[in-house]
């Protein structure tokens, strides 16, 4: 007697089915989950991160020429109501932007204006009295 074969020796159906597969030719999940492309994660920079600071600068400006300044660090009061001079919000404007310099010069054209309107009244007023007081003058 012979001994059988190793092709012999197995049965049908009795093949080994590869991991890969789940006995009908199809991927088993396990196998198409390792498949799936993963997530790109993002390097990360070796630059250095830049502090900001946020501080806000509020003029505030009336007709009659009056300038105010406040300042706040975050949401800090720093300064609140600080007078300034007209010439040093012009000087700021201009060294700011050209836009801004022109809005700026805008409102104090305007309070000037009324400035040197103003002037004329009491000009004419204080020439009215003056001539009141030399018609006096004149009586006693």
């Amino acid at each position: 007697m012979t001994a059988p074969t190793a092709e012999a020796a197995s049965a049908p159906g009795d093949e080994e089915v590869p991991a890969s597969t789940n006995g009908q030719g199809t991927e088993a999940p396990a196998a198409a989950a390792e498949e799936k492309p993963k997530k790109a994660t993002r390097a990360k920079s070796t630059a250095k991160k830049t502090r900001t600071v946020e501080l806000t600068l509020t003029v505030t400006g009336s007709l009659d020429g009056a300038w105010q300044a406040d300042l706040m660090h975050g949401s800090t009061r720093v300064v609140q109501g600080l007078t300034i001079p007209a010439t040093a919000v012009v000087k700021a404007a201009q060294e700011l932007h050209p836009d801004i310099a022109e809005k700026i010069e805008e409102v104090i054209t305007a309070a000037r204006e009324q400035h040197e309107s103003r002037l004329r009244e009491l000009q004419e007023e204080m020439a009215k009295v003056k001539q009141a007081l030399a018609d006096l003058g004149e009586e006693a």
